[in-house]
């Protein structure tokens, strides 16, 4: 009898040693192999955002026991959560449980219509891209800030990298970028678009083409003399960016073209500069502030002419004459048929 209690005995131990090393190893024991971040939506359940995290942590079985301990189903945060190296099941539900880093790097970049912005926002934020398209095409967000049209309104998304919060709202941010759109236009800045002959707004949509025109900065001040010359003239800007994003707004396989041809330039549209004088009635993309000051602070130059230079260095050939301007162009319309550029 002795003996038979001595064995149960050890046997219990022995369990109670096993039993206590499983929970030390893994309630204790590293189950972050790699730091990762991972970003979990109001729309998502609960189980779905556990799921998410479970592919990328070790020990799953103790990580379900101890949220369960510390009741994780009766809310996770939405929001931005980032583990580290090392960190433990405990350490991960009690980070999951208490808190996120709830702010995120907003990136504004390149976008050519409010569809598209939308949807490049939606990426980084808790809203969806058909609640951020519709606050951008609200009536009422137009005309509070004094715009006619959501393409218009869209000028105000200055690129840049922007820290908001992970559940700003579609009409919180777009109050947000107006704030920036008001601080970006100083007196002095304004002063210069009226030595320009030009509003804010036109700037920006002046800007838009000449970003539009090449990603050389060195060029941009130029292609802005040339168009502001233009503008001065009379002459139609005749620039083919507006010619793509007219065709691009029905056909967004446009967008993509290498090459604008005599057809494309018979499209009436508002956008299409060869046959309309002036301006287009909106900016034709997001344009960085530092295209806006390149167009704010154009040289005087004689320039109304450009071409892409037939070296296909990613120039420009800049000319105040016509006979020179044409001759450059008719190489480089050699250089697109022989590299079978369509």
């Amino acid at each position: 009898m002795k003996k038979k209690i001595f064995i149960a005995f050890v046997v219990l131990v022995v369990a109670v040693g096993v039993a206590g090393m499983w929970a030390y190893q893994n309630f204790f024991g590293s189950a972050v192999e790699e730091r990762f971040s991972l970003v979990l939506r109001s729309d998502e359940s609960y189980d779905d955002m556990v799921a998410k995290v479970e592919r990328y942590i070790e020990r799953d079985l103790a990580f379900k026991l101890y949220a369960k301990r510390i009741n994780l189903d009766e809310g996770i945060e939405a929001g931005t959560y980032t583990f580290d190296k090392g960190m433990t099941v405990i350490e991960v539900a009690r980070t999951l449980k208490f808190g996120c880093d709830n702010s995120v790097r907003l990136v504004i970049n390149n976008a050519r219509t409010p569809e598209a912005l939308a949807g490049k926002i939606a990426m980084q934020i808790d809203a969806d891209s058909v609640s951020m398209l519709a606050a951008l095409r609200s009536e009422t967000l137009i005309k509070e800030f004094g715009f006619d049209s959501a393409e218009a309104m869209f000028s105000i998304f200055l690129p840049n990298t922007y820290e908001v919060w992970w559940t700003v709202s579609p009409e919180q941010l777009i109050s947000r970028m107006q704030r920036e759109y008001e601080a970006f236009w100083t007196a002095e800045r304004q002063a210069k678009a009226k030595a320009k002959g030009l509003t804010p707004y036109e700037v920006q949509v002046l800007a838009s083409i000449v970003a539009s025109e090449t990603n050389r900065r060195d060029e941009h001040p130029l292609i802005a003399s040339l168009y502001l010359n233009r503008l001065r003239k009379g002459i139609p800007l005749q620039a083919c960016p507006t010619v793509i994003y007219a065709h691009g707004l029905n056909d967004p396989q446009m967008f993509k073209t290498r090459r604008v041809l005599k057809r494309h330039l018979a499209y009436d549209s508002p956008y299409n500069t060869y046959k309309y004088r002036g301006l287009p009635p909106t900016p034709i993309r997001l344009t960085r502030p530092d295209v806006l000051d390149a167009v704010l602070n154009a040289p005087k130059t004689d320039y109304l002419y450009m071409c892409a230079n037939p070296d296909f260095s990613g120039t420009h050939v800049f000319s105040s004459s016509y006979a020179k301007h044409s001759a450059t162009a008719r190489q480089y319309q050699r250089e697109l048929n022989q590299r079978k550029i369509k």
